[in-house]
């Protein structure tokens, strides 16, 4: 086993100064602001419909 010394006690001023830096939380952020929100685009129906042409010649040529 080692000895282990005693921690030092802490200065009067820093102490002081520790205390006025975390003694409180900080404010709480709501969930609302935390998220953003944006409009969904439209889909374009030309980009989904189906042509029966365009599909034999990309797929048998």
């Amino acid at each position: 086993m080692q000895d282990r010394k005693p921690q030092e006690e802490p200065s009067g001023s820093a102490e002081a100064g520790r205390r006025s830096r975390f003694a409180a939380l900080p404010e709480r952020v709501r969930p609302e602001d935390t998220v953003e929100e944006r409009p969904a685009t439209p889909r374009d129906p030309a980009r989904d419909a189906y042509d029966p042409d365009e599909w034999m010649v990309r797929y048998s040529l």
